[in-house]
């Protein structure tokens, strides 16, 4: 996915959080769905998103926010307050990998692209799935292939009162 400008050191930073959540994660049968480390303003925030079959409940945050906070002290990497937030992705989860764009074929998203691709850079549609490094979507019935390095930004989106979302929660979903 493109990335935004940022410090060599930022994302080096971000890959040792993402590695130690990791492994915590893969013991507990959970992903690691997304990692983000800015300044706000009550200060800097460490932001983890966690999922797993099934959704993750309050307790898992929990767990996970206790377990990560333990490791980040001991590995003593981050020089300067913060506050850690562990939570689900929740319903209009980030789509971040490769994977994730076949994992949830068939859903609709919205994609924000680096670049203008067919005098645009926003895409709504049906993830139809990933294929030789691109993003293949049905857009207004239009199918269309993004190059997955232009991805800036991809989310699920959720419809809500659609007939297709009233028929997952039916089915449990």
């Amino acid at each position: 996915m493109a990335k935004s400008a940022g410090l060599d050191s930022q994302d080096a930073l971000l890959n040792e959080i993402s590695h130690l959540a990791e492994t915590i994660l893969q013991s507990e049968g959970m992903e690691l769905v997304d990692v983000t480390f800015r300044r706000e303003a009550q200060g800097w925030v460490l932001r983890v998103l966690i999922d797993k079959p099934g959704g993750v409940v309050i307790d898992d945050c929990g767990f996970i926010s206790r377990q990560l906070s333990d490791l980040l002290d001991v590995k003593d990497i981050l020089h300067y307050p913060y506050h850690l937030e562990v939570s689900s992705p929740g319903i209009n989860r980030p789509l971040k990998r490769e994977a994730d764009f076949s994992r949830f074929a068939g859903e609709r998203i919205v994609l924000k692209t680096s670049a203008l691709i067919d005098d645009r850079k926003t895409f709504k549609g049906k993830l139809t799935g990933f294929q030789d490094g691109r993003v293949c979507m049905d857009v207004d019935g239009n199918p269309i292939a993004i190059p997955y390095n232009l991805v800036e930004k991809a989310n699920l989106e959720y419809r809500f009162g659609t007939q297709e979302n009233r028929q997952k929660k039916r089915h449990n979903i």
